[in-house]
């Protein structure tokens, strides 16, 4: 069984089903690293925090180990998340700490005199961050303390804030040294730092991207709801760190690609008609909606952007066609078409009909009479 504190800390062993949050699979395990990043291993630490080390006593390591490594000062107690191949990949995503342009060492398999002193450290961690957040308000800093994570030799602890100002927090530093003491670090940190490290469930059920697998953020606009049509509510595109949502980035690119062909939307579209204004757009199925001048929005008509661009063209040169939409080109037509509901498990109103009366197949036999009562 693993300790509470170690499933906190987000570490785990190499028996164990790996719980930690930006957890790698090594896919590459089984190649052989090269020269260059040649005993680098990564080390994972409380929540997001990772670093790079240099195996400089060539000791026996594996995935899952738990290990004493250079920190400035002392040494701190981390697990090793990836070896082998896939450091290389992992250096281009993240940036190691280094020093005169070295990696860090990594000095020891850590010790159980190791593993105790860094256990009564992150049972500290909590009520040091209370106590520091009355402090800040009695010295009416406008900044808020998110987290607090000891070293593992608890001779240092790194303390992230958000704060929307600058705050000049030298008066905090010396205050928060003589209560803890220990030497202090302060870390500032956005609201999607503080919802990765915290956690939670966002609006899909699942757990948020920023806790599980994100490793940098990038920013977010308003631009990308309007390239994918999607309505600008602040509610619904907010997500639990108050900021735009990071996956209104993730299919971007595709719908940027889709709109390359499109017409321009803003042009009515004349026919012998009417004169049809533009509703809305879906860009996977490459269609826009129109509307009749004078009509309600819900009498809508759906037209392939192909047939977009040939009435543009026409009423360019001051034709008007007889009709917006042709037969061959009726989309409500082809999407009945695309799809034959046989059965009819998707009606909605399947449970509305009645039921068809069984009839009994089994046959009736008649009671024969008695003889002796024939007889009487």
């Amino acid at each position: 069984m693993q300790d509470v504190e170690t499933i906190e800390r987000g570490v785990c062993n190499s028996e164990s089903v790996c719980c930690a949050k930006l957890h790698v699979t090594d896919w590459l395990k089984d190649v052989q690293p090269s020269a260059r990043i040649k005993g680098i291993v990564e080390v994972r630490f409380k929540n997001t925090r990772k670093d790079y080390y240099r195996n400089v006593n060539n000791l026996k390591l594996k995935v899952g180990d738990l290990i004493a490594v250079e920190s400035s000062p002392g040494h701190d107690i981390g697990v090793i998340s990836v070896m082998g191949e896939l450091v290389e990949y992992q250096l281009n995503k993240h940036k190691p700490t280094l020093i005169n342009g070295e990696f860090r060492k990594i000095y020891r398999k850590a010790k159980s005199v190791d593993i105790d002193k860094w256990k009564e450290a992150i049972s500290l961690e909590h009520q040091t961050m209370i106590r520091s957040r009355q402090i800040t308000a009695d010295l009416h800093l406008n900044m808020k303390i998110g987290d607090v994570e000891y070293q593992g030799d608890r001779t240092k602890a790194i303390f992230y804030y958000i704060a929307d100002e600058r705050v000049d927090f030298r008066e905090l530093i010396k205050v928060l040294a003589e209560n803890f003491h220990i030497r202090v670090e302060m870390k500032q940190i956005g609201a999607r730092q503080e919802a990765g490290r915290i956690g939670g469930i966002g609006p899909c059920g699942r757990e948020i991207c920023c806790s599980t697998w994100m490793h940098k953020f990038v920013s977010v606009s308003t631009n990308s709801a309007r390239y994918q049509e999607i309505s600008l509510n602040p509610q619904k595109l907010a997500g639990q760190c108050g900021k735009l949502k990071c996956c209104l980035n993730f299919e971007l690119a595709t719908y940027i690609d889709a709109q390359k062909d499109f017409p321009s939307n803003n042009i009515p579209l004349e026919t012998e008609n009417g004169l049809y204004y533009f509703i809305k757009a879906d860009i996977l199925s490459n269609t826009y909606s129109y509307m009749l001048q004078g009509n309600a929005p819900s009498s809508h008509v759906t037209i392939p952007v192909k047939r977009v661009k040939e009435i543009q063209h026409l009423n360019k040169n001051g034709k008007k066609p007889d009709r917006l939409l042709l037969e061959s080109e009726n989309v409500d037509a082809l999407e009945k078409e695309s799809f034959t509901n046989v059965v009819g498990q998707d009606d909605l109103h399947r449970f509305d009909r009645p039921k068809k009366k069984t009839h009994n197949k089994r046959r009736s036999f008649k009671r024969r009479p008695n003889r002796n009562q024939n007889q009487r």
